[in-house]
Formats: C-alpha cells, structure tokens, sequence
C-alpha cells in the first residue's frame, strides 16, 4: 500500500467502495486522515463498516468540514450530468479528485531523491497491451517495477515506493478527469478514437481528458504521442508547440508512427525518434535504421502491435534500459489474455482471442493483422456499428454473428459472406469448421467490436467463453515460451 499523505486529521469523503475506493480510504487512512466512507451499495458499505471505517450518508453530511472528495471513476464527474456528490462538493468549495490524484501527491510528498520513476499510459486501444508490455519489458532488464492502475491492481494497493521502483501504470480518461497533479516521467497516449462520449459530453471533451495526462509533467519527462489518428497527431502538435515557445526546459515530444512516411510539418515536432515501418513489422530508429523485426514475436502481431512495441522501446530507452535489453524484453513478450491471444490450433487452424476488442476501431487492428479470418463479431454494439470497417470486408473470408447487434451487423455486411450463429458456442464450431474446410493456414478470430454485455458480463468472460468452445472442438492449446 501507498500511504497518503496530506490530510492528517482532516475527514475526507469517498464515494464508491468498489476496487479504487476502498483502496483509497485505506491509503487515506494509513496517511492519518479520516475517510468517511458512503456507497449506494448496501452490501460495499457493510464491507467498509466490517473493515472499521466511518460510513456516513453523505447525503445528509455537512460538507464544509470535507478536506476532499475521493470520488469513484465509475461516477459521472461533469456528464451526462455530474454525480449529486460532485453538486454537494462544488457547493461547499470541497475539490474533487481520483485516486490517481492521491497517488500524484503521496510521490510529490516524498524528498526528490526518494521518488520512484512513473510511466503512465492512456488511450483508447492497446493501453492495457502497452502497458503490460513496458512492465515486461523493464522487468526482464531487472529494474523494479510496480504495474497497475486501470489495468490490474489499483495504484494506491501497489508497493511503496522506494528510490529504484518504477510505476507503470494504465489511466483512464475517467481517472484523468480527477487529476490536477500527475507528472509522470514517461507519459503515452496510444490512440484516441470515439469511445466514452457520454461521460465527456462529447469527442471534445474526451479528447481534453486524455490531454490532461500532459498538464503538469516535469522539464526532464518524455511525452510519446501516436500520430496514426488525427486526435494524436494535433495533441503531438500542440505538446510540440509548447515546448519551442516555453523558453525554458520542456519535457521532449517524441512521435510514435506506424508509417514510416509519416513526416511533420513545420518544427512544432520537437522529434520523431522512434518510427515503424509500414511493410512489415520492422522497429525502426532515427527513420530506416533497423533495430527488431518482429515477425518472429508471437505476441506482437499486426501493426497496432507494432505501435505498442514503439512505445514500449522508446519508453524504456527513456528510462536508461540498453538497447539490447529492450530488444530481448519485446522479443520475448507473452502477450496478455483477451488481446489478440493465441488460444489453440486444430491442425493449422489458429484460433484468435481478441475479445478485448469492444469498439470497431479496436477490431480494425485485429483484421488489418491477417490477410483472411474466419470473424466472429457482436454483441452490443458500439455507435456506427461496422460501418467503419467496411474497406476491411474483403478480409473476411466469413463472419459468424452473435448477440444483439447480429441482425444490424448482417445488414451492413450485405454481400460479405456472413451468418447469424446467435451464440458463442455455435460461432465457434461454425467457423472452425469452414477453416479447416477452406484448407491451409486459416485463422479464426473473436474481435467483437462490440460491448460484451449483452450475452456477458465483461469481455473477460466472453474471452473465456471463447476459449471454452474451442478447446471443446479437442483444439490443442497454445503454450507461452
């Protein structure tokens, strides 16, 4: 755990005692403040009560003596209209922020020669592969490292810190709304396409939310931006911008590109260090020079995977990683469950789970990285459905529909080969058998492009429903290593 402190003394409210809030008001808690705890669920506030905090209704509590509000990431801070608690803090002048905030200052509290290092990672896509990736990647070169965040353990449940650690940890747009100052060493963002708008009040608003990763880092941090999507690559402009008219040190803009024809315009670009070749997954360093071709990483498939791969070098690079090191650490990823992951083959028929894929930009990557898939796609569907993929659809050597968004599917599909299988058990079996009709090396892929809820609670479990119908076709299960 990460005491905070800061609030000795001082009641400060929590509301949400999920995964991030509980952990919070023990972090709060340790650091000699006095969380007062509330939660809708009766059950979360009998858990907090059976751990010995002070569960008040904060419905009726008086404000004015709150040093903060803690609040949930799964609560609405601004839309589609702010959370009661949220009303009740702003009346009573009480600052609202997240558990990643909390972090920010228990680092900043300590003397700057007992800081740890922080990564910290965003996007829309491939931010749970990037940063699960970094970890990897700097553990094999035998650096300590603490992974968590969004993805996995909540930041404040991590060790505390100690001068050789580093943070490597996922933010969400969610927890980034809650932040004021985060200053990580390494600051990523992946992609950003449409996803979350709701909570945003729009692509404006999810756009800023992503950008409030750059706000406060220090003069000697490192900012690497994708610039395949146009939100990046003006976010890679504007951060460029900044730093040639600061007049002072200003952390280094570094772009990160699958096209290795990609060229800034003008000198707002303070640099492009790290590029990708687009034919082929070849690393790339200072433009053409060659540095790890990475067909022969199993893990890293397609160009997406590539980007993630860019990040991770030029991240630990950063961070004083050698260059071989870093290369090995790629080299030898084991890939994360969900995430385009090997599952099992029957014969030379692959099986693909990528059942992290909720959104059709997601899916794009998956199907961009095979010349043909036998897709399994749906559930419920995200705005535009597939509409965007379209210029994909002569990939598909068939599609296998489930769950609710099935029908609209179809219809986008037209005359792409195509049929309703409804679940994930008959998808399965249909598409392994066409694959293994078709003959030769065939692949067959679960990318949804959609939420998982319809048919399952989290994409995890439908992942895992995947998995379960094809290992019960007899498919032999692949083996990491």
């Amino acid at each position: 755990m990460i005491p905070v402190p800061g609030f000795e003394g001082r009641r400060v409210a929590v509301f949400g005692l999920g995964r991030s809030g509980l952990t919070a008001a023990r972090a709060l808690k340790a650091g000699g403040g006095h969380p007062i705890l509330w939660d809708d669920s009766v059950s979360s506030r009998m858990q907090a009560e059976a751990e010995g905090f002070a569960v008040e209704d904060l419905t009726t509590a008086d404000w004015t003596g709150f040093a903060a509000l803690v609040l949930s990431p799964g609560a609405p801070l601004t839309h589609p209209k702010p959370h009661w608690t949220v009303d009740k803090a702003k009346a009573a002048d009480v600052p609202v922020i997240g558990d990643i905030e909390l972090f920010a200052r228990a680092l900043a509290a300590l003397p700057a020669e007992q800081r740890p290092k922080v990564v910290a990672i965003t996007g829309t896509n491939g931010k749970s592969t990037t940063t699960a990736l970094i970890g990897w990647v700097l553990k094999q070169a035998g650096l300590t490292v603490h992974i968590g965040g969004n993805i996995g353990i909540g930041v404040l449940a991590l060790p505390a810190p100690t001068p050789d650690a580093v943070y490597v940890i996922e933010v969400s747009s969610y927890q980034l709304d809650l932040t004021t100052s985060f200053a990580p060493d390494v600051a990523i963002l992946t992609n950003i396409s449409p996803d979350h708008l709701d909570r945003h009040g729009g692509m404006e608003g999810y756009v800023a939310a992503k950008r409030r990763l750059f706000q406060t880092l220090p003069p000697k941090a490192v900012a690497l931006i994708g610039v395949d999507d146009k939100a990046g690559l003006e976010t890679a402009h504007i951060l460029g911008a900044r730093a040639a008219t600061a007049g002072r040190p200003f952390p280094s803009v570094e772009a990160i590109s699958t096209d290795a024809s990609f060229v800034p315009t003008g000198e707002e670009l303070v640099a492009m260090r790290w590029t990708l070749a687009e034919l082929g997954p070849v690393l790339s360093d200072e433009g053409a020079v060659p540095i790890a071709d990475l067909t022969a990483a199993r893990s890293l498939p397609g160009r997406h995977n590539a980007q993630n791969a860019g990040f991770a070098y030029a991240a630990a690079r950063a961070l004083g990683v050698a260059h071989d090191a870093a290369v090995r650490g790629l080299m030898s990823f084991p890939g994360l469950a969900h995430r385009m992951e090997n599952v099992a083959h029957l014969g030379p028929v692959r099986f693909v789970n990528d059942s992290k894929a909720t959104n059709a930009d997601a899916a794009r990557q998956a199907l961009m990285s095979y010349p043909t898939s036998f897709w399994i796609a749906g559930g419920r569907a995200k705005d535009g459905g597939i509409e965007d993929l379209r210029d994909l659809f002569p990939r598909i050597a068939q599609a296998y529909l489930i769950g609710e968004a099935a029908s609209d599917f179809a219809a986008t599909l037209g005359d792409t080969p195509h049929v309703i299988a409804g679940d994930m058990a008959t998808a399965v079996a249909l598409a392994a058998a066409d694959a293994r009709a078709a003959g030769g090396d065939q692949v067959v892929l679960l990318s949804p492009a959609c939420a998982s809820f319809d048919q399952f609670p989290d994409f995890e479990v439908r992942g895992e429903a995947f998995r379960a119908a094809v290992l019960n076709l007899g498919a032999t299960p692949f083996v990491q290593g």
